[in-house]
């Protein structure tokens, strides 16, 4: 059996599977399986994915398509090793990715979630990503999932790697989400273990236009998050995670016109979770609100990502 099983559910990722697979196949840790799913695809993803199956640690499955959950869930429930390691069919690690989560395995070896840090690239500009726990000089660390999560999220699902009993303990992604699906099994996680994180960059998560126009911009696709309310209340880091969350489906409440949306989720959230900058974005009209967004997408043009929108 091997030490991991590398999961990857694809969906019209042609120009990118290629390059996905190849940062697989050169990894430095080499005891792997790759289940690969393609979940219905309609464009040329087939064809850059089938030269990849002449290595036996290789397994090839197509399916119609199913969306992103259950497309991931289906190659999970295909994986024969312990340890499970996702990786998006557009993002691609580099080559000491699993020797750095081998290495954290052997260092902790009765912990459940392990994780590196990643960056992110977006129209040929890379971004560092922003956490709200204090790394410093520290090579990884044990540490509260919504602690660490305020800004960026220490989980992505190309860098983390999980034991395949995590999903038996707190079930799969919810197939009845279109978006947002990661968020609502990495707060499951946060309320079942804590994560093991290397302060490592070792995955590159490439932000595409093809990649955002799947994504759904409506609030009723998203978690709301209503199943961990009775938590919230002896939890503090988990009401302030979720609460600045709820401001994000606030702001895309508002930009889709849904008022009872809105209200619905503000009033769930606790003020003092938010910064004066995220409150003052709550008061404004959509027309302002889709101006500043417009903004924001130029400064990242330029290589200036801001958090407050998050």
């Amino acid at each position: 059996m091997p030490k991991f099983s590398v999961v990857i559910s694809v969906y019209n990722k042609q120009g990118y599977i290629g390059k996905t697979l190849d940062s697989v196949i050169a990894q430095t840790f080499q005891d792997i399986e790759v289940v690969i799913l393609n979940d219905g695809s309609t464009d040329n993803s087939e064809a850059e994915i089938l030269p990849f199956t002449q290595d036996p640690r290789i397994r090839y499955f197509s399916e119609k398509n199913q969306g992103a959950a259950a497309g991931r869930n289906y190659a999970i429930r295909k994986a024969n090793a312990r340890y499970i390691a996702l990786l998006d069919a557009d993002d691609y690690w580099y080559p000491e990715h699993l020797s750095e989560i081998n290495r954290l395995i052997v260092k902790y070896p009765e912990e459940m979630v392990f994780a590196t840090k990643s960056e992110v690239l977006k129209n040929g500009i890379i971004f560092k990503r922003h956490y709200s726990i204090d790394i410093g000089a520290k090579t990884e660390l044990l540490t509260n999932f919504f602690e660490a999560s305020y800004l960026d999220s220490i989980l992505h699902s190309s860098t983390t790697v999980f034991k395949k009993e995590v999903f038996e303990a707190i079930g799969y992604y919810d197939t009845a989400l279109k978006s947002s699906e990661d968020t609502d099994l990495y707060v499951r996680i946060g309320l079942y273990c804590q994560i093991v994180f290397s302060s490592k960059v070792c995955v590159s998560y490439n932000v595409i236009k093809s990649s955002l126009s799947h994504t759904s911009k409506k609030v009723s696709d998203k978690a709301d998050f209503s199943a961990y309310e009775n938590f919230e209340k002896d939890n503090p880091a988990l009401k302030k995670f979720l609460d600045l969350n709820r401001y994000s489906l606030c702001l895309l409440a508002k930009l889709e016109g849904n008022d009872d949306a809105f209200k619905e989720n503000f009033k769930k959230i606790d003020l003092k979770n938010l910064s004066k900058k995220q409150i003052f974005l709550l008061k404004q009209n959509a027309t302002t609100l889709k101006f500043l967004f417009k903004t924001k997408e130029s400064l990242q043009n330029l290589g200036i990502r801001l958090s407050v929108f998050k």
